[in-house]
């Protein structure tokens, strides 16, 4: 009897002390990161869907007028960001992304493709400029 307790023990032991998953803690960068990407994204969708209040509330005055200014007439468009890279200093938040759109336009679809760099300010997160190839000033 004493060698059979002995025995499940020695079985039951192991399962016991194998601990559950460490669960890791999400770090501030993270946070900052998952933000600016799905900021990126609202604002995508708002100049996708023309609804100019949804993009003066998610970007800086500077933003706005930067994004809106080089808006282009367009009957359809579509735009994916793939985001390639996220720096954090301080309060500031620069974004590399990839882009890629069809914009229809009398007619006529035109494709492009670039990469630009946003850079998020503040708190709440807020775009306050856009460099290099602006997808929001497609089709050229």
């Amino acid at each position: 009897m004493k060698k059979v307790l002995i025995l499940l023990l020695i079985a039951v032991l192991p399962l016991l002390s194998c601990g559950k998953k460490e669960i890791k803690k999400v770090t501030d960068e993270s946070k900052i990161t998952q933000e600016a990407i799905a900021l990126a994204e609202e604002i995508k969708e708002a100049y996708l869907k023309r609804d100019l209040a949804v993009i003066e509330r998610n970007t800086t005055k500077e933003g706005y007028r930067e994004l809106v200014g080089g808006i282009k007439r367009f009957e359809k468009a579509e735009l994916t960001f793939s985001s390639k890279w996220v720096g954090i200093e301080k309060d500031i938040v620069s974004m590399k992304i990839a882009w890629s759109g069809k914009w229809v336009v009398s007619g006529e679809t035109i494709e492009e493709r670039g990469t630009t760099t946003f850079i998020f300010e503040g708190s709440p997160m807020k775009l306050s400029r856009i460099l290099r190839a602006n997808p929001f000033h497609q089709p050229e």
